[in-house]
């Protein structure tokens, strides 16, 4: 493999979804996501991207995951100061939601080694996420797709988000974007999410539903159709913490709590949805 990741073990075919475990808050997300990931049911390799802060992952390989350990990107000393915690959330604070404790922006970079992957495609999915129905036509897509990042009104849809997207691993990439990250003075407001709308400015728009994030819910209840969803993301607060949003979210939150326990699922399709 490239410097800067190790496999545990080699690629079955050429396509995979993907995510990032840094931290062991999120390799309990990344367990509910891949049993999730079986559930809707897939031919595609799973890949469990991690860093050396993530602990204990054998429950992920047990689940069917490659482990694939990659270092953090080699950012000079001023770009890591930028986007430390407290600089970054100081200059840009979140304002609609809040970010857990274990969240540390710098780590979110190390998504972009995704591009060193040896697969044709790949189809990146965060942690905090649970995919709902069968996804395997996203590899199909082109390079870049993703959603808009929509959960409170509209005005959203002009941002998009970085917790599902579509990408054709390319050393090329990889390199071209790396110098692209860390040029002088650049600061990522929204970390990853804000370099990969300016590194695919004209990205491919999915529908919202292939990345549903939770606020929807009790913000934009008529948007929300259990049958539609394909991926749905717990954005901000997360669905394993305890959180001033919890009550309001909480069938969402029972529905992960099941796939995280390895409970029985039910059918998705004939779930309520929220009051309109």
């Amino acid at each position: 493999m490239p410097d800067g990741l190790v496999a545990d073990r080699k690629a079955r075919g050429s396509c995979a979804f993907v995510t990032l475990v840094t931290n062991p808050d999120y390799a309990l997300g990344a367990k509910a996501l891949l049993r999730s990931i079986r559930h809707a049911g897939t031919d595609a390799d799973l890949v469990a991207l991690h860093t050396g802060q993530a602990g204990d992952l054998s429950e992920l390989s047990s689940l069917g995951a490659r482990l694939v350990q990659a270092d953090l990107l080699p950012t000079s000393d001023a770009f890591n100061a930028a986007h430390a915690k407290a600089r970054l959330h100081g200059a840009a604070p979140f304002t609609k939601g809040e970010k857990p404790p274990f969240h540390t922006p710098l780590d979110n970079f190390a998504k972009l080694r995704l591009w060193q992957l040896d697969y044709e495609r790949a189809v990146f999915i965060d942690a905090d996420t649970l995919m709902l129905a069968p996804c395997d036509k996203l590899f199909g897509y082109p390079e870049f797709c993703a959603a808009p990042n929509v959960y409170e009104s509209v005005a959203d849809f002009h941002r998009m988000n970085s917790g599902v997207f579509t990408a054709r691993p390319n050393p090329a990439t990889f390199e071209a974007m790396l110098g692209a990250l860390d040029a002088p003075g650049a600061f990522w407001r929204r970390t990853d999410q804000t370099f990969l709308e300016s590194h695919f400015p004209d990205w491919h728009g999915l529908p919202v539903f292939w990345n549903m994030l939770q606020y929807v819910w009790f913000a934009m209840p008529e948007l929300w159709d259990w049958r539609a969803i394909r991926i749905l993301h717990f954005q901000y607060e997360k669905p394993w913490q305890d959180h001033a949003k919890a009550d309001q979210l909480r069938p969402l939150i029972d529905l992960w709590a099941r796939f995280a326990d390895g409970a029985r699922i039910p059918d998705i399709a004939s779930l309520p949805n929220p009051a309109r």
